[in-house]
């Protein structure tokens, strides 16, 4: 697959988080669900830096240590960019909070997906 097709995924991944998690709360349909906000922040930030990964794979490709350095680099970019999520929900939004617990969320839906991507090396080297 095109290195470039790669990006625009990974960025339209970006977008549809950052969208969902800036958006004014009362637009989102509310699920009473014990832990819900966690699960979906696990989630998001799980596929986030799949997404993340699999370009940075394609993008580095034939450099020494690159399949290191694409799960390195995803799951900054994933932590960084959960934690800028969770400022800019207190600076630019009233319905929304930061929470750590949030951050720790986003965290653990990362490094699993690390550790996924680890596990699932050969079939991601086919994409």
């Amino acid at each position: 697959m095109p290195k470039q097709l790669l990006l625009i995924w990974a960025i339209i991944c970006s977008g549809i988080i950052a969208y969902f998690c800036l958006t004014d709360s009362s637009n989102i349909p509310a699920i009473n669900f014990p832990s819900i906000d966690k699960i979906v922040h696990f989630c998001f930030h799980f596929g986030f830096t799949i997404s993340w990964i699999v370009f940075f794979k394609k993008e580095l490709k034939g450099r020494d240590a690159d399949d290191y350095k694409a799960y390195l680099v995803s799951f900054i970019f994933s932590v960084f960019f959960g934690i800028t999520i969770e400022i800019l929900q207190s600076v630019l939004t009233t319905t929304r909070a930061s929470d750590v617990s949030d951050i720790l969320a986003n965290a653990l839906g990362a490094t699993i997906a690390v550790f996924t991507a680890i596990a699932f090396k050969k079939q991601l080297d086919k994409i």
